[in-house]
């Protein structure tokens, strides 16, 4: 298993940005999304294997958002223990998409390998998104 922890403010996929090139029209991510995407590849290749991990995996994804200031302490002391847990935007499935594109050809060589995934989103005192990758069968 492959497990490794990017530390600071989760940000999910942006939606995606349209220009044009020539008169073509070019989608872009935005550059918050792009930047984030650049510092969990940043952090997940300290952990990469020798070679991108083949067959079919199995990814866990724990995003660990900042508690509100507007929480009361009793309120942000029960976000901390799990007991209330983000059910506002971004989506955990964005989340995801982010995560995925990063990891793609430096933990695993494509997405298609991915055969089973959980994602949850908590809040945090420390903000962070953990990561978990593991080898099917394995």
């Amino acid at each position: 298993m492959i497990s490794f922890t990017v530390y600071g403010e989760p940000v999910a996929q942006g939606r995606p940005r349209f220009t044009t090139v020539g008169g073509f029209p070019r989608a872009y991510d935005p550059a918050k999304s792009r930047n984030y995407k650049d510092y969990i590849k940043l952090v997940a290749s300290e952990h990469k294997p020798d070679k991108p991990l083949e067959g079919a995996l199995e990814l866990h994804v724990t995003v660990c958002r900042s508690i509100p200031k507007s929480f009361s302490r009793r309120k942000a002391e029960a976000a901390e223990r799990g007991e209330i847990r983000p059910t506002t935007k971004p989506d955990v499935d964005n989340y995801l998409k982010g995560v995925k594109d990063a990891l793609k050809g430096i933990i695993w060589r494509d997405d298609s390998q991915i055969v089973r995934v959980v994602v949850e989103k908590y809040y945090s005192i420390n903000p962070r998104i953990e990561i978990d990758v593991r080898e099917m069968g394995a």
